[in-house]
């Protein structure tokens, strides 16, 4: 089969690998759409993967075109999504079924291979299987999409909450579009790229700069030291900062600013990753049921594709993030 490898910092190679063999409690998914994450650019040309060399990818959909002997063998020939996140199950977390927070985890794309290959292989335990009504594209977004469930549960936005969204990356509109979907009538955003302040729009977000104090919940969807900052101005007595950015350096507050925390009352709250505990109500089936529902006619998430790319043209994808060539939202590969 053939496969992106990142075989060391900024060495990244399509290559003919063998299709992996499967270990007991495994599928093997041949993979449809794959999307790039924006933590795939530093992992790729800055940091490196926990383990190299490694098949990155860990937001993919798929076909289940074999078992291993010990799995159902039902699963054949689904069209499912896959969770990334690989819990050791034994840790305190994951015996209260808090695998989000798993101390010993292991994670498809960036210690154990992932999904820019054509086949892949992953514990059955994983998977999500999807409506006909979801398409490839859009279950390949379900990871992304169950991150931001995952965030704007956390503080039980009410529809009448004045609420802000700093940074209009992915994850930044896809917040905006599950609010909106969700009721919340005000949503303020804040982007830094005219491109990006037009999705927004058209999404239904205020037009207005959100006043100081103001807003009953900020989602930081950036990183920063100057996003964070501004999060704590805009936060209304009482309100809540839900920290959703992956930080790009350390993090320094000014005392003016750390008194604001105080003086404010304020609540700030971390969320990583999504909860998927295969029951109806985590995240990851919260988003499938609103995608599967065909009332919905304005959650379209694919719409923020904005590059396909075949695996074998997928490093152009990675390099026009990189060098930032064009305006992009969501870049995806997408099987021929």
């Amino acid at each position: 089969m053939k496969a992106l490898l990142l075989s060391d910092i900024g060495k990244l190679e399509i290559l003919e690998r063998p299709v992996p063999l499967l270990e007991s409690n495994h599928v093997l998914v041949e993979v449809k759409a794959c999307g790039i994450c924006g933590s795939d650019i530093p992992r790729a040309y800055t940091d490196g993967a926990h383990r190299m060399p490694i098949v990155p990818g860990h937001e993919f959909a798929g076909v289940v075109k074999d078992v291993s002997a010990d799995v159902d063998k039902s699963w054949l020939n689904k069209r499912v999504g896959v969770f990334p996140l690989l819990p050791c199950m034994k840790c305190p977390q994951c015996k209260q079924k808090r695998y989000e927070m798993c101390e010993n985890y292991s994670y498809l794309g960036s210690r154990t291979d992932g999904g820019f290959a054509e086949y892949v292989a992953v514990p059955s335990w994983n998977l999500i299987e999807l409506p006909d009504t979801v398409t490839f594209k859009q279950a390949a977004m379900l990871e992304p999409l169950a991150v931001v469930a995952h965030a704007i549960r956390k503080p039980a936005v009410k529809p009448n909450d004045e609420v802000t969204v700093i940074g209009l990356g992915a994850i930044g509109l896809l917040t905006t579009m599950l609010l909106k979907e969700v009721g919340v009538d005000i949503v303020y955003t804040i982007g830094n790229k005219s491109y990006q302040n037009e999705y927004a729009a058209a999404l239904g977000a205020c037009p207005i700069v959100p006043s100081e104090s103001s807003s009953a919940v900020v989602f930081e969807c950036v990183g920063s030291e100057q996003s964070l900052q501004q999060a704590i101005e805009l936060a209304a007595p009482a309100g809540t900062i839900v920290l959703i950015g992956n930080p790009k350096q350390d993090m320094n507050l000014p005392k003016e600013i750390y008194w604001k925390i105080l003086r404010k009352q304020l609540k700030i709250i971390g969320s990583w990753n999504s909860t998927f505990t295969h029951d109806k109500n985590d995240d990851w089936h919260f988003i499938l049921s609103i995608l599967a529902n065909q009332e919905n006619k304005d959650f379209h998430p694919e719409k923020f594709i904005t590059h396909e790319f075949s695996l074998c043209n997928i490093r152009d994808g990675f390099e026009l993030m990189r060098m930032k060539q064009q305006p992009y939202v969501k870049i995806m590969m997408v099987a021929e």
